[in-house]
């Protein structure tokens, strides 16, 4: 994907409400926007237009959304759909981040389009918003080993070993924010996740 570029508009970040699954693997997308906001000195705020939580912050000389879903995961898409559609954003301007099974805890990467691997908020965004091209920022939690033992898995907390090469693949990915939010040098934010992780 050489020279991919991209000018995002909207972030999202995929994960459920509410205490007890603050530190669930389901959650890793919460994690990413949370420290995306905090670089740029915001806080979220509810919206129940938006049926979830936004911030919005100036990137690249663009107004650039970031959206927490507080539907249930398998609902998400309302939310993406809903800011999208008043905000005229197109499916390539939205970038999900989400917890990912097949990759392994500390490994982070960016993805254009394809499946959505089983994992219901990517489903429904694909669904509501009308189409599966929009980028990915694809989270490891690992694998449980079993396709049986996939919920529980993503709706426990990791071990603290996993959970700190977690935070440090969110934090790589937020080291990029130059490249992945402001100049949308997609090709830069690459190399450098793709081969450190």
């Amino acid at each position: 994907m050489a020279g991919a570029r991209s000018a995002f508009r909207l972030v999202v970040g995929l994960g459920n409400t509410g205490a007890r699954y603050s530190g669930t693997r389901h959650n890793a997308g919460f994690w990413y926007v949370d420290g995306l906001a905090e670089r740029f000195g915001e806080t979220f705020r509810a919206d129940r237009k938006a049926y979830g939580e936004l911030a919005r912050v100036a990137a690249g000389g663009r107004d650039v959304r970031l959206l927490k879903p507080t539907m249930l995961m398998n609902r998400s898409g309302q939310a993406v759909a809903a800011v999208a559609n008043f905000h005229k954003i197109p499916p390539d301007a939205i970038l999900v981040a989400h917890d990912d099974l097949d990759l392994s805890p500390g490994t982070v990467r960016v993805k254009f389009g394809g499946g959505h691997g089983g994992h219901n908020g990517l489903r429904d965004i694909a669904a509501k918003v009308g189409t599966a091209q929009f980028w990915r920022l694809r989270i490891g939690v690992g694998h449980p080993g079993h396709r049986d033992g996939v919920i529980d898995y993503v709706l426990t907390k990791p071990s603290p070993e996993d959970r700190r090469a977690i935070d440090d693949a969110v934090e790589r990915a937020l080291d990029e924010t130059d490249h992945l939010i402001a100049d949308g040098d997609l090709e830069a934010a690459m190399n450098t996740l793709h081969t450190k992780s």
